[in-house]
């Protein structure tokens, strides 16, 4: 630094100076300092949003992330924040386009590959409900079919039933994702884990609603097929014969009695299955979810969508009826038949429907969750209360 002539700098000055100079140099490090420990606990601007974010994902809990580390060839090694329910080498991100894709799919292979397989079944149960007189019990409706129509006659409205059924599947599981999430993001963390069964109930009632809208037209079809003898024998000779009849009403009349058969079923179906394995993984199940192999958690979601099956059918049985009968008669409303069955009419059939519906929503539970493990997909574990809820409770210090 020049001075002008005649000064000179203390020996004090240029102490002074130095130190001056020292607190500024450790200012930097220990703002520096502090911006790196920031920087390693929240990765990026996104982390943080997401963990200020009053509606994250009741499924979820971010976690402190080990975070971006220089290798050592200077390039960085990322781990991004990763849910709580997140496992090793999942496919896609829950709750993503593709995750809600393959859910649908999972729904057209259990709902339409499992009542293909029960038409006989489903066949003799329609025809007990319609003609008691006739058809006195499940082995006395097998033989008098075969006896009319022979073993082929059994699978009468197969090809309705799985076109029908699996336009269902795809609509009910698929959308049921999707309102799950949709509702649980409404509601929080810490309502969700508190309503869940509530939860449960909206979203697989919201499901079922477009399900059945999907479902009524092939469903008419099969009904009008395996109830009236004679009338015809294939989807290509009904459809056509149907909307001839009555036109595009045909299909869509029984679709406030199917509201009232499967929105219940439905409801019944996914909250007992949802508490159900909740239950037999905190009370049966020796050891904790994320140690027993994948075989053994299918076969719990097996049990699990057995039982969740038997109340369905109980549940959902007195509207079944009037749907079977709704759609083998012409100008009948859904009160009418409802009055002239009666009540003990409107449960004939429970014990076939009670077999059928419970193997059923079982072997449906199944197949879903086989096709998440094999595509890889997120499969969530039963909730946990949120350590924020534990605290406001004084269940944690």
């Amino acid at each position: 630094m020049d001075l002008p002539r005649g000064h000179s700098v203390s020996p004090n000055s240029r102490q002074q100076e130095s130190g001056a100079a020292i607190l500024r140099h450790r200012e930097r490090q220990r703002r520096s300092s502090a911006r790196r420990q920031d920087t390693a606990m929240y990765p990026t601007s996104l982390t943080q949003l997401a963990r200020a974010n009053p509606f994250s994902a009741p499924l979820f809990t971010l976690q402190k992330v080990e975070e971006p580390q220089q290798s050592l060839h200077g390039q960085r090694t990322r781990r991004l924040a990763a849910a709580a329910v997140a496992e090793e080498g999942v496919s896609c991100d829950f709750g993503s386009t593709k995750y809600y894709a393959l859910c649908g799919f999972g729904g057209i292979l259990s709902c339409g590959i499992t009542h293909t397989a029960v038409v006989p079944l489903d066949l003799v149960k329609c025809r007990l409900q319609v003609n008691p007189d006739k058809y006195k019990s499940i082995g006395n409706g097998f033989a008098v079919t075969v006896r009319e129509d022979g073993v082929r006659g059994l699978a009468k409205g197969w090809a309705p039933t799985f076109i029908g059924y699996s336009m269902q599947g795809l609509c009910k599981f698929g959308f049921y994702e999707v309102f799950k999430i949709l509702y649980s993001d409404l509601l929080g963390e810490e309502n969700t884990y508190l309503w869940r069964t509530s939860l449960y109930l909206a979203a697989s009632a919201s499901a079922e609603f477009f399900a059945d809208i999907a479902l009524a037209p092939m469903e008419a079809v099969k009904v009008r097929i395996q109830t009236q003898p004679g009338y015809a024998n294939t989807l290509r000779q009904c459809v056509p014969k149907m909307y001839a009849e009555e036109g595009l009403w045909a299909f869509y009349k029984g679709v406030v009695p199917l509201w009232m058969r499967q929105i219940p079923y439905t409801m019944m179906k996914f909250a007992c299955f949802e508490r159900t394995v909740e239950m037999l993984y905190k009370y049966v199940v020796p050891k904790p979810r994320s140690e027993c192999s994948k075989a053994e958690q299918l076969v719990v979601t097996f049990v699990a969508g057995y039982i969740a099956g038997v109340f369905c059918a109980i549940v959902s049985h007195p509207a079944d009826s009037v749907v079977s009968v709704l759609n083998k008669e012409k100008g009948s409303t859904a009160v009418q038949v409802l009055k002239r069955l009666g009540p003990k009419g409107v449960w004939k059939g429970l014990f076939a429907r009670i077999i059928m519906i419970g193997t059923l929503t079982a072997l449906q539970w199944f197949i879903y969750d086989s096709v998440k493990v094999y595509f890889r997909l997120p499969r969530p574990p039963p909730p946990e209360m949120p350590e924020s809820l534990k605290k406001k409770l004084g269940l944690t210090e």
